[in-house]
């Protein structure tokens, strides 16, 4: 099948490259897909795209015009993608229902221990041959109370993970998942927020989701939580995160996710200044932690993602649907 490939970096062709084994026509761009670039696919039954790529209605009615009738997301989340109007153009969305959740949730673990224990700043030091110790007191995950917001794939792999450092677990989902429930508490999101000294997310975007964390449930936690976001970027809503932590409310914060990331995660902008104010202003706080959305980035997870959407791409071919379309396009 003839499939184009926006948003392409070295990790995503070779491991696609690996599986495919020329079973299918790949194309592979570091552009974006939009509206501007979609007439690029002209003559291509399928395009495949990640976070950042902009399937809006425009860009959806340019790839219906020209032929396109496959749109295979390679990721788990759809929230780019306009699957109303694709499903009114009759364009087939599939996604990567689940890839690796030990990716995310060792992610996950790896950045909350890497700020309670100081690890970036320590490592700061000692690249310039200072070994003191002074200023670099951490804390310990035991006795603490840890709130899991989702317990989805993702969610239950953190509560697993989080169970062997003796932390009092809070969760909470709509839909409380049966055997996690022996390793945490389930309650309502006002408790768990009122009594964890960490909480870390682990939902879908929604509407229900968006700015989940604001001035009203930030004002519900304790003073000094620490915030973890390794789910979507519009978990958080920015300019309270930037409040929170100049009036001490946020004590720490480790987000792999930002609200405006387009245009800005996945590329090189070293020798640039940075435009986005609100992005530069976090940047700016020693007890925050950024990474550029890395958590999926492991080898496993790559060679799964590759798998799901080359089968996606061989079954639509043959039988014009596949095991994992997005079905909720209403």
């Amino acid at each position: 099948m003839n499939t184009l490939v926006f948003s392409s970096r070295a990790y995503f062709e070779s491991s696609l490259r690996k599986e495919n084994s020329d079973r299918h026509h790949l194309k592979f761009l570091e552009t974006k897909l939009t509206s501007n670039t979609a007439p690029l696919c002209a003559g291509y039954g399928a395009v495949l795209v990640f976070v950042n790529d902009r399937v809006d209605r425009p860009c959806l009615q340019v790839l219906a015009k020209n032929g396109t009738r496959l749109v295979a997301t390679l990721s788990t989340g759809t929230n780019h993608i306009d699957l109303i109007t694709a499903k009114e153009l009759g364009i087939t969305v599939a996604s990567v229902p689940s890839y690796s959740p030990h990716a995310v949730s060792e992610f996950t673990l790896a950045i909350l221990l890497a700020m309670a224990r100081k690890i970036p700043y320590a490592h700061q030091r000692v690249r310039v041959s200072n070994f003191e110790l002074e200023g670099l007191e951490g804390f310990e995950l035991y006795e603490k109370t840890v709130g899991v917001v989702g317990t989805g794939a993702i969610g239950r792999e953190v509560v697993k993970n989080l169970s062997g450092f003796g932390c009092r677990i809070l969760a909470h989902d709509p839909a409380p998942h049966e055997a996690t429930a022996g390793l945490c508490q389930y309650v309502n999101l006002e408790q768990l927020f009122r009594e964890s000294d960490i909480i870390t997310f682990h939902v879908p975007l929604l509407p229900g989701t968006r700015h989940l964390v604001n001035e009203k449930t930030l004002g519900l936690m304790k003073k000094g939580v620490f915030l973890i976001n390794t789910s979507r970027g519009a978990i958080f809503d920015t300019p309270t995160m930037i409040q929170g932590l100049k009036k001490g409310h946020i004590g720490h914060l480790a987000i792999d996710v930002y609200e405006e990331e387009a245009g800005l995660f996945f590329e090189d902008h070293s020798t640039e200044i940075l435009k986005d104010d609100l992005f530069a202003r976090l940047l700016t706080f020693p007890n925050v932690l950024v990474t550029g959305h890395q958590a999926f980035l492991t080898d496993h997870a790559l060679r799964k993602i590759a798998q799901t959407t080359l089968q996606s791409l061989t079954e639509f071919e043959s039988s014009g649907t596949c095991t994992h379309c997005v079905r909720s396009q209403t």
